[in-house]
């Protein structure tokens, strides 16, 4: 079914407004998936910061174009699921994989990054890395150590000199006891 002018254009813009706030995009055929297990992507993909949707493929290929992503034209044939990494994509990249290998019918043909396509090859890659969460617990983790070591050791030194006050203490009463 042919589709209005101005629908086109509609559809361009919020193409080009997701692809500029998106972190990655990542494309997919889902030739032959229902639409019930269509929703359940959409449903997971959301929970990671992603949104999925079934694209038209000269319009995103345009939209592409026009915020200077480049994706061959060779991946952009077939029924196209496009999710967009509104966040965090690693976990959006390990959400479409791991979806894919549930559901057969659904297959990652590659995504972008910044100006660059990714591989198969590479959004496996990419979906491997840590998340943003663990990232940042990472860093605190290393910004913290020197400070907890520190206090480690003033504690240590604490200790020691507590106890050789105890057992002159208990040496005093010892030798009084003795007398």
């Amino acid at each position: 079914m042919a589709i209005t002018r101005e629908r086109k254009e509609e559809l361009m813009a919020q193409y080009i407004d997701l692809l500029k706030q998106s972190d990655a995009v990542f494309i997919a055929e889902y030739k032959g998936l229902s639409v019930k297990k269509l929703q359940e992507l959409r449903a997971e993909a959301r929970k990671v910061g992603g949104v999925v949707y079934v694209t038209k493929n000269t319009l995103l290929l345009k939209a592409l174009a026009e915020v200077g992503m480049a994706v061959p034209e060779a991946q952009m044939n077939g029924q196209l699921a496009t999710s967009f990494s509104l966040g965090d994509a690693p976990s959006v990249a390990k959400t479409l994989l791991d979806f894919a290998k549930k559901e057969d019918l659904l297959t990652v043909k590659g995504g972008v990054l910044g100006p660059k396509f990714l591989t198969v090859q590479e959004v496996d890659a990419l979906s491997k890395l840590p998340t943003m969460d663990q990232l940042r617990a990472q860093l605190v983790g290393v910004i913290s150590a020197p400070a907890r070591n520190v206090a480690s050791i003033i504690a240590g030194g604490v200790r020691q000199v507590v106890n050789v006050l105890d057992a002159y203490t208990r040496k005093d009463e010892s030798a009084e006891a003795a007398a």
